[in-house]
């Protein structure tokens, strides 16, 4: 008997897909890799089995990435399985070649992704290259479009089917947006590396349709704060009595209105109604309403607030970021391990806020999961008020929540009928937010009085007003979900009532003096938001538009972008703050440089979508749009093999410190800092050092400090001319022959000579870090270690104690050592990398007493939320059996 073979994106959808079809189909034996009934075979994949790649011809290894073997531009393109997943792949491959197969059921998630993911599988099985449809393996194809997971639904789907050729266009708009990343990609980054790589060395320059203008999105608004003039203002604010007691308000200009054409940055921008720009203005107005009289209008009304939406991921990334300092990728990764591990929650790799229409049923299910279980600890708290949604009815089909049209691959995240059993401290944080947003959708809306005074005192010929404002919770609705209770009498939120008409006194008056702010730098929330809202960075209306709903990545790839920035060092994380680093705007200046700005700007991406959108409707063939991808790639190219300049030119820096060998100011270029002579525009002494040593862009304050004090570092993020990454100092030394200063590595072979000598070192004019663990004597900086005193000597060594100061490619900085002699262990250290397994760890370094050297000490492992009882889960299995 023939059998349809049904593939799932995730093995969680392919249980749902078994429990919809049993009621159908009869019963499903399960086996290790696929269920099977009568007429069904189902499996799935775990996301993407296999990555494209260039044919073997045309692939092209690191250490001869340059200009003569760019462009790559495959004429087709092989597969590669994905190493963590090739058991998976393999099973499927065997299915899908059974004889007994003659159907395949494209079922992973209704999508341009899920497309790709399913076409990708079955070309590896055809083994064909060419192909685009499963006809080489002599099957029929066709296609499950899910969108809700209900049992109803998924049976409806089957009764629906879509045939192969109505998915072809969305399926050549899947092939052309990988192959499309993969062409800019691989060209752009071999391209810029054989570009920064041409003084010798290996520059990795990595570039990318999406990582790059996001980068450019850190860059710019960096670059407005270091352009950012701060200007003085003035504020003043009075202290008014009435009969029922005291208020403040702020003199506001009521006459002012915002200029809409002020240019970005200018004085004119900064303009606001409570701004007074010279500080005699200010004080003539304090000194004018000092005392007097004036009266009171006010104006008071209902407002109310929605709660907001159910949670996407990148909205629980952006607010699990502000509330918890949770990163993306870490956000991420607490949200899949409750959808896999847990089971907890639904499929959080979503970039909808909305459910189906008909999953109201299960919404109801799972509230009344929530108010019936005894959850654990803290979460135990919301079973009240998921109780008081069911008893009160508040769970109804409103659009606002349920609404099929703001359904996309997935729906958006919320509880399962699973209640939670052990979870971490981070676990339990993220699933209570989860949890509260899911019963807070459902309230209604909290209800506040807005009330907004005037106080206009006369004086002089003149009348200055004075604002204030009140805003008092009357019912809570939705925020008490949140703990936010109604305001009571004599709360602070509360005004002190006026009479209509009554004359108020100045009782005091302050003038307080501020700066204007610069933007402020992007965080990991913030940065997600302008990654999803990035076509509000477009002119272009149609780009815009088609920008409207995609942003730059997907829900799915945002952390890793972000990610990726950080590791190749492009930004670093300081406290929640991202900051970019040298090198990201030497990226920046030479694709400005090199006129190939299109690959910083989100409109790259808004016209692919726009394309892919009228490839999806059948208006642009993949050819095409194919064939101007190759020809943007070939001018990215053309365009960095082709420049001749000496420099790129840009915004570069003259140096604080002094040239070291003549005194002369010490300018930067693309690629140097070289001495320009006394009056900064000569040819100069002949002193100039590259930018990127190994790889690895200088921070301006790691170049001042270096000509300062001939010595930095040690520094990590070099990179040897075969691509591995090392940490070392650098020191400046005089060169006889060139008769001239010149940098090098110093990787301490000058101390252990000295060592080696067996002389006594001299250490009267270091400073000790502290006291030896093992003889007590005093432990120094020498060379790349942190020895004690009694370790170096003539004759017998008195003591063996020391400890390099790069271990494991994590340098340890005098201050942590310090501090370990000082404790017995260091701060937490992020960035040790494992010579087994080349992954980086976080550890202390400690004194280890028994063993008598240095070691590592790993972080505890965070407490686990106690399980909720199982009396709770007993009596929805009960309500369920019922």
């Amino acid at each position: 008997m023939s059998k349809a073979l049904v593939i799932a994106e995730k093995p969680s959808v392919a249980q749902d897909i078994v429990r919809a079809l049993t009621p159908v189909d009869g019963k499903f034996e399960k086996h290790d890799e696929y269920f099977e009934s009568e007429h069904y075979v189902v499996s799935s994949a775990v996301g993407h089995l296999v990555e494209i790649k260039a044919p073997d011809e045309f692939d092209v290894k690191r250490g001869k990435w340059s200009f003569a073997n760019l462009p790559v531009i495959p004429p087709h393109f092989d597969l590669n399985p994905i190493d963590k997943s090739k058991g998976r792949l393999n099973a499927l491959v065997k299915l899908i070649k059974r004889k007994d197969v003659e159907t395949l059921v494209n079922a992973c998630d209704a999508g341009r992704e899920g497309e790709l993911i399913f076409r990708l599988i079955v070309q590896y099985a055809a083994d064909s290259t060419a192909t685009t449809r499963a006809k080489g393996l002599g099957k029929d194809v066709k296609r499950l479009w899910l969108q809700s997971m209900t049992p109803q639904a998924i049976r409806d789907g089957f009764e629906r089917l879509r045939s192969d050729e109505q998915m072809l266009p969305l399926a050549s708009a899947a092939r052309c947006r990988s192959e499309a990343d993969w062409l800019v990609g691989i060209n752009g980054t071999r391209a810029m590396t054989a570009f920064n790589s041409r003084d010798g060395g290996f520059f990795l320059t990595t570039v990318g349709r999406v990582q790059t203008p996001t980068l450019s999105i850190v860059v710019e608004r960096e670059e407005k704060i270091r352009k950012h003039v701060f200007r003085d203002y003035w504020e003043v604010r009075g202290t008014f009595g009435a009969q029922a007691g005291a208020y403040e308000g702020k003199w506001f200009d009521p006459n002012f209105k915002k200029d809409k054409n002020a240019a970005e940055g200018s004085a004119e921008s900064e303009f606001r109604a409570d701004r007074i720009w010279s500080a005699a203005e200010a004080q003539a107005i304090a000194d004018a309403v000092q005392g007097k009289q004036g009266t009171v209008t006010e104006e008071s009304k209902p407002s109310t607030q929605a709660s907001p939406l159910l949670y996407d991921l990148t909205t629980l990334q952006r607010e699990a970021n502000s509330r918890f300092g949770f990163s993306a990728k870490t956000t991420l990764g607490l949200a899949q391990a409750l959808y896999e591990k847990h089971k907890v929650l639904t499929y959080p790799r979503t970039d909808s806020r909305a459910l189906p229409e008909d999953y109201i049923g299960v919404v109801k299910q799972t509230m009344e999961m929530i108010a019936d279980d005894d959850l654990p600890g803290p979460l135990r708290e919301l079973s009240q008020h998921a109780r008081k949604a069911v008893n009160d009815g508040y769970v109804k089909p409103t659009k606002r929540v349920f609404d099929n049209t703001k359904v996309s691959d997935h729906f958006a995240i919320i509880p399962t009928l699973q209640a939670p059993r052990s979870l971490t401290e981070a676990e339990a944080k993220l699933y209570d937010m989860v949890v509260k947003r899911f019963i807070a959708v459902f309230y209604p809306s909290a209800e506040f009085q807005v009330t907004t005074r005037i106080t206009k005192v006369p004086a002089a010929g003149k009348e200055h007003c004075f604002q204030t404002n009140g805003k008092v919770l009357v019912k809570p609705g939705w925020l008490a979900v949140y703990g936010k209770e109604a305001a009571e009498e004599g709360d602070d939120a509360h005004l002190v009532p006026v009479e209509a008409g009554e004359s108020v006194a100045n009782e005091d008056i302050a003038v307080s003096a501020h700066k204007t702010k610069p933007p402020a730098r992007y965080t990991e929330a913030t940065l997600l938001s302008a990654m999803e809202g990035a076509g509000k960075f477009i002119d272009d209306e149609e780009l815009k538009a088609a920008m409207q709903e995609k942003g730059l990545g997907t829900p799915a790839t945002r952390a890793a972008i972000i990610e990726g920035l950080l590791t190749e060092k492009y930004m670093l994380r300081e406290g929640r703050e991202l900051i970019p680093t040298a090198k990201a705007f030497q990226l920046m200046t030479l694709l400005r440089g090199l006129g190939v700005e299109e690959l910083t700007k989100p409109e790259l991406t808004g016209n692919w979508e726009h394309q892919l959108s009228e490839m999806e409707k059948g208006r642009l063939s993949r050819e095409a749009f194919m064939d101007e991808i190759a020809a943007m790639t070939q001018r990215v190219v053309q365009k960095a093999k082709e420049y001749d300049r000496d420099t790129i030119p840009g915004d570069y820096a003259t140096l604080k410190t002094p040239c070291p060998n003549c005194g002369g100011v010490v300018k930067e270029n693309y690629r140097r800092f070289t001495c320009t002579g006394s009056d900064g525009n000569g040819e100069g002494c002949g002193f100039s050092m590259t930018k990127i040593p190994a790889g690895r862009s200088f921070e301006l304050d790691e170049v001042e400090t270096l000509l300062s004090t001939h010595k930095l570092g040690p520094l990590e993020g070099f990179r040897s001319k075969a691509g591995w990454p090392f940490t070392a100092e650098l020191k400046l030394v005089k060169d006889a022959e060139l008769n001239n200063w010149k940098m090098e590595f110093d990787f301490g072979e000058d101390a252990k000579k000295e060592e080696e000598s067996g002389e006594a070192v001299d250490f009267s004019n270091a400073t000790t870090l502290g006291a030896c663990p093992k003889c007590g004597g005093s432990v120094y900086e020498h060379g790349a270690n942190y020895v004690c005193e009694h370790t170096l000597g003539s004759g017998k060594a008195k003591c063996d104690f020391k400890s390099g100061k790069i271990i494991l490619q994590q340098p340890i900085t005098p201050e942590q050592f310090g501090k370990l002699l000082e404790t017995g262990k260091t701060d937490l250290l992020e960035n040790f990398v494992s010579n087994k397994t080349r992954r980086k760890f976080k550890a202390f370094l400690s004194w280890d007493a028994k063993a008598g050297k240095v070691g590592f000490e790993f972080e505890p492992r965070a407490p686990k939320v106690p399980a909720a009882k199982k009396a709770g889960a007993k009596k929805v299995a009960a309500k369920k059996a019922a």
